[in-house]
């Protein structure tokens, strides 16, 4: 009961964090159950099926709070769901010892991605309002999505910024509708887990608990997606992934570092951590007024309507 209690409480807070930043829920939650020694594949497997719950009521959420460009979701969650099947069978048939530091690499990679991106860069300046075509989004999706069923996550680190990069799409609506795609990919490599390891090698019960800590997480998450620094968010979450997954790593057999290698490496992390949380906190305040000034510019230019720009997108 107490561990159910604690995936629970791992779901709402990994909900909370990626409802407002575009990602992370998979990431974070599937760290964790690497941690307590879950299987890699039922791990993502376990992620997955409670994201389906957990992205539907997301992505209901940002609808309601007008966080979602539908013709984003589409054209970039049709490429991801067949991206994130083939991921979910490939990772089903390797063996756990290749799987367990193979994820463990895969998640600290997206970790450092999540905590360098966030860290050291704002809100992007420029094209905001023009269209993203299905040139850029489809082979997007379809590395997203397997990245994101072998790794347990990675939809989000690796869709979000990019969309964010282009500077097409203002940060509120590439984080709904990241979080609004990700139902198909949930769905996608949840068939690609059963079909692979089958149903009976996937704990329910931890899907519950984390699928009822996500759901409540979800409109809250939505709303807090217009309050929210996302750098300092980022920088908090990506520290925390990469200490897990270090740790993982380098207490595997692929490395099976001695204590005072990984106590040099712990603090190391700690102290960057720690001065990348303070540094986000000091440039969020420096160039909060800018960054407003940028969304509300965007606001301003999608409630014009964005007539050249819609069919320029309808024809992408």
């Amino acid at each position: 009961m107490q561990k159910l209690l604690l995936l629970a409480l791992v779901g709402l807070g990994a909900q909370l964090v990626d409802g407002s930043l575009g990602m992370a829920y998979g990431v974070t939650s599937t760290t964790l159950l690497l941690a307590i020694g879950t299987n890699p594949a039922a791990a993502s497997a376990t992620v997955h099926l409670a994201e389906i719950g957990t992205t539907l009521v997301s992505g209901l959420s940002h609808w309601r709070f007008g966080n979602v460009d539908w013709k984003v979701v589409l054209k970039i969650g049709v490429p991801g769901a067949i991206g994130a099947f083939a991921g979910a069978t490939f990772l089903s048939s390797i063996s756990t010892e290749t799987a367990a530091p193979l994820m463990a690499i895969i998640l600290l990679v997206l970790g450092l991605y999540v905590f360098i991106r966030f860290t050291f860069q704002g809100l992007p300046k420029g094209q905001l309002g023009k269209p993203l075509r299905k040139r850029f989004l489809t082979p997007l999706g379809l590395v997203g999505g397997f990245v994101d069923a072998t790794g347990g996550g990675g939809w989000g680190p690796v869709g979000t910024p990019a969309i964010l990069a282009s500077g097409r799409l203002e940060p509120r609506k590439t984080i709904g509708s990241i979080d609004t795609s990700e139902f198909l990919v949930a769905i996608a490599a949840s068939l690609g887990f059963i079909w692979g390891i089958g149903s009976e090698n996937i704990d329910y019960g931890w899907v519950l608990a984390l699928l009822i800590g996500g759901v409540i997480a979800a409109p809250i998450a939505a709303w807090l997606v217009r309050h929210i620094p996302p750098r300092v968010l980022g920088a908090a979450v990506g520290g925390v992934i990469i200490l897990t997954n270090t740790r993982s790593l380098l207490r595997s057999d692929w490395i099976e570092a001695p204590d005072a290698v990984r106590y040099v490496f712990y603090g190391v992390i700690y102290a960057a951590w720690a001065a990348a949380i303070v540094y986000s906190v000091l440039q969020y305040r420096k160039n909060a007024a800018e960054e407003q000034q940028i969304i509300a510019e965007a606001e301003a230019l999608a409630a014009t309507g964005d007539a050249p720009d819609d069919k320029a997108a309808a024809n992408a």
